[in-house]
């Protein structure tokens, strides 16, 4: 167990770092912008659809994860990459690993879109 006292600088700092992730992932990760851009576009389409709270939720919560699984899976490749610069079998299977996660959660968020948005568009 760590005996670092609680400190509040210590803490903000953390969220100093925490931001400056998010804006190396979206300045660096070109998959990262794709996310964003499909992000503001489910967005823009949930306010002009005037969705319920309940719809929100589910939008929001599919562009989280789907979001967070491509920040992950970007952290991984590039410790894999450090770990093992040449060609590793093993390297790949966690490669590939982490990529299954983000098109699983982008998989949901195409399904939770179309449930939710397809019938409001053909009303």
């Amino acid at each position: 167990m760590n005996n670092e006292k609680f400190s509040i600088i210590n803490r903000l700092k953390s969220f100093k770092y925490a931001f400056q992730g998010l804006k190396l992932f979206f300045l660096l990760d070109h998959n990262g912008r794709i996310h964003l851009f499909a992000a503001f576009v489910a967005i823009a389409f949930s306010f002009y659809l005037k969705l319920s709270a309940l719809e929100w939720i589910a939008i929001l919560s599919v562009i989280s994860a789907v979001i967070v699984t491509e920040i992950l899976n970007s952290a991984i490749e590039k410790l894999a990459d450090v770990v093992s610069p040449d060609f590793h079998p093993k390297i790949k299977i966690v490669k590939d690993l982490a990529a299954a996660a983000v098109l699983v959660a982008a998989f949901l968020a195409l399904a939770v879109g179309v449930i939710i948005f397809i019938p409001k568009l053909l009303l």
